[in-house]
Formats: structure tokens, sequence, C-alpha cells
């Protein structure tokens, strides 16, 4: 079989689309097949990358070009006719989600498109944020879901959060998988020692963008109460972000900057080591179609403390796989901690075990195979040709250029975002910026 997959976004960035999009190519090609990724040109990404064609990205990202359709340009064209894809796999509703809905006509190929990010809860970027800005944003998606001939939900809940919004065309719940075998191994000890964490600290630890979306400074209020309980923990955080400045001035205040290792964002082995160093993964972020971080917690043995959320409670069991936390509460939050922090020997076995099973039940192979098979059952079906140009998707999209200074307020703001993950995430660490108005 041969996969188009099409997002615009791709390395050098490093996040969730991008690792789900890395994952899954690499199981489809051992499972046999082939697979074509879609992307935009960006500053920094490899020069010799195989399987990857790159386009230009918009050089001026004003209201007007926010709403530009992409044409399938003409080199692409050639690319394409050579490798004659047989299913197109969008991964955003904009810019290249409508070349993937041009693509898909021209070779008369199913498309399905996978609901990463819940769009709406990015709003607070813009200057003009307001519950307008929100329900557009949902009514583009919510549109362009309806142009496809099947739409990937990450988790139930957001397949229950589709249907309510509107979505008609079928949905089919397929998480990221993880690869379980190796989030397995992983020497804690050493990293311990690499960090300076003593053996016998209970470690709380996050994974994540340090952002205001991840509902970061609730997190770091309730690991700091829980702190104030215990002499012997700390709190181990990976990643990088807007918010890592507050993060620190909010326990330099407190007086426990001594308890708080910070790490940047880590990549491999060194990141599945920190997995294993952690006593407890602690997560209070409510804006996820699935978090892959929890399920990498999980694959590792850590058992979890979250926020009852979408992307949490299709995962997380509570008192099986660790506690979720029904009520934002730094108290309640603290006590879900302390709950894991005074289980007995057996009991800290037993949640370690439940976690890797639970990871097990949503590995990489399964979920590539679930993909597989949704691609076939899609491929025995009689194509028929869809009206883009009519749809309320594209109706939605023309109204882009009346709300000119909302939008351009909201793509520079976009923009901004992603040279934020670029600068924190890329491979070489490098500090190069995105051009202009590229996502």
């Amino acid at each position: 079989m041969k996969i188009l997959m099409v997002s615009n976004t791709y390395t050098p960035i490093v996040g969730g689309v991008e690792r789900s999009i890395q994952s899954f190519t690499r199981e489809y090609q051992r499972l046999g097949h082939d697979v074509l990724i879609l992307t935009l040109e960006y500053d920094g990404a490899p020069c010799d990358e195989k399987g990857v064609v790159r386009i230009p990205a918009l050089r001026r990202f004003n209201g007007s070009d926010f709403s530009v359709r992409l044409p399938i340009p003409v080199n692409l064209s050639g690319s394409l006719d050579e490798f004659k894809p047989d299913i197109i796999h969008s991964h955003h509703p904009i810019i290249l989600g409508d070349t993937a809905l041009r693509i898909a006509n021209k070779y008369k190929a199913p498309i399905v498109f996978t609901h990463h990010t819940k769009y709406e809860d990015y709003t607070h970027y813009v200057p003009l944020d307001s519950p307008e800005l929100k329900k557009f944003v949902i009514e583009l998606t919510t549109g362009y879901a309806n142009l496809v001939d099947c739409v990937i939900a990450p988790s139930q809940s957001i397949k229950q959060m589709l249907l309510e919004r509107g979505v008609k065309k079928p949905i089919e719940m397929i998480p990221t998988g993880v690869d379980c075998e190796r989030f397995r191994h992983g020497d804690g000890l050493n990293f311990r020692n690499e960090y300076k964490i003593n053996s016998n600290d209970f470690l709380v630890g996050h994974v994540g963008r340090l952002a205001v979306e991840k509902n970061l400074i609730f997190l770091v209020k309730s690991v700091i109460t829980f702190l104030k309980y215990h002499s012997h923990a700390r709190f181990l955080l990976v990643g990088s972000g807007p918010s890592l400045a507050q993060v620190k001035d909010i326990f330099k205040k407190e007086k426990l900057e001594d308890r708080l290792v910070l790490t940047g964002a880590l990549e491999g082995q060194e990141l599945i080591d920190a997995y294993h160093a952690m006593d407890v993964f602690a997560f209070s972020s409510k804006t996820e179609t699935q978090g892959i971080v929890l399920l990498e917690a999980l694959a590792a043995g850590d058992p979890v403390v979250a926020l009852d959320a979408t992307g949490v409670r299709d995962f997380i069991k509570d008192r099986l796989t660790g506690r979720i936390v029904f009520r934002e509460n730094t108290e309640d939050f603290c006590e879900a901690l302390d709950w894991v922090f005074g289980q007995d020997k057996h009991l800290e076995k037993e949640l370690k075990n439940n976690a890797r099973q639970t990871a097990a039940s949503f590995s990489l192979d399964r979920m590539a195979s679930q993909f597989i098979d949704l691609y076939k059952s899609l491929l025995k079906k009689r194509f028929v040709s869809f009206d883009i140009e009519n749809s309320p998707w594209v109706s939605a999209l023309g109204r882009i250029k009346v709300e000119r200074d909302l939008i351009s307020n909201y793509a520079e703001a976009v923009g901004a975002v992603i040279k934020d993950k670029i600068k924190e995430k890329r491979f070489s660490k490098s500090t190069n910026n995105i051009k202009e108005g590229r996502v």
C-alpha cells in the first residue's frame, strides 16, 4: 500500500503530531508499505531525508494569506504521479489540509484526517481572543472533518466531543501507539546520578511543553504543596517553553530552588531514562486529545497522577495505574501524589505492572495494524468525489477575509508559537527561526 502523509509540521519540529507521523511511518515501512510525507519547508530541516517532499511555505502570513488555498504545485504533481498514493492521511485542517483534499480528488484516493489538537484551546495566544474566535475555530475544524472519508480521534473522549460538535463522517478511535519494548528499558539510576538526584529521593516528574495551555502553573503549585510535606521529594521537569521563567520564579519565591530539576527538552534514550528515574508522573493539562507522554510514562512503569480531562481518562484508571484528580484543586492533587508516595513495595510493584499492561494495549504495532485495516476497508469502497468549493468549510475560510484584522492577529500568534517550538525542540537545538508565516 502507498500511504501519503500530509502535515503542516514535521522535522525539525519535535512535538506530538510530528512524533506520531514518525512512529507510524517507521511501523508502516516495517510492515512493507510505502510512505511519502508531504510537508512544508523549514530552516534546519535534514538535508538527506528520504521519503519526504517539501513545498515552500507562505512568505507573508496576513489575513488574506491565511485563507489562501494552495494548489498542487507542479513539482509536487510529478512526485505524486510517480508515487501514486492509495490513501491520503491528513494531519491538519488548514493550509496543506486543503492540498490533501485536492490530492484525494485528483487521484481518487480515500482521505482520513486525524484530529490531533483541540485548536480552540490555543486561542489565548491571540490578542483578540474571544468566545467568537473559539467558536469559529471549532466550526472550521468540524467542517473539514465532514469532507474526509473517516476522522481519527486519538481518544474515546475526543470521539465523543467530535460527535457532539456535529461531525457526521465515520469516526475511529486510534491513539498514537507507544513502542513498549523500547520504553521498558531505561537506566533511571544513571539519570539520577547525572542530575545529582539521590537514589532515596521521591521524584515527581513531568514531560511536556512548558506553556500556559498545559495548565503548568497549577501543576507547579500542587507539586510545591507536596514537596513541603516531604523533605526528600523533588520535582523533575523535562521540557522547555515560555512558562519556564515563571516556574523558576515560583520555586525561588518558595525557597525550593534546590528541589527543582530542569533538563530542557530530551529525546531518545535520555528521555526514556528520565521516565525510569521518576517515582510518579504528574500531569495537569486539560487540552490534550491524547497526551502521548502519558502512554510513554505508563510504558516505563510510572504510575500517573493527572487531572480528569480528555486524553487522560481514556488511559489512566484511578487507583489501578495511578490517580485521577476530579477537581482542579491543589490539595486534591497533592493528596493524590501522597497516595502514590504512601504505597508499600507490594502495591508499588502492582501499580507499575498495571501501568505497563495498560500501555501494552496501546502498543505501536497494535495501533498501526488498526490503521492498516482501516485503510484497506476504505480502499474497498467506491470512490465518491466531494464538492470542496461549495462546502461549509470553504465558506468558513472565506469569512476570514471579512475578519481580516482578527485573523491577522491569530496568524501572527500561531506563527510565534511555532517559532518557539522550533527554537525549543528542534533536534539540532539551534536557535534559527522558522521563516515568517509557516504553520
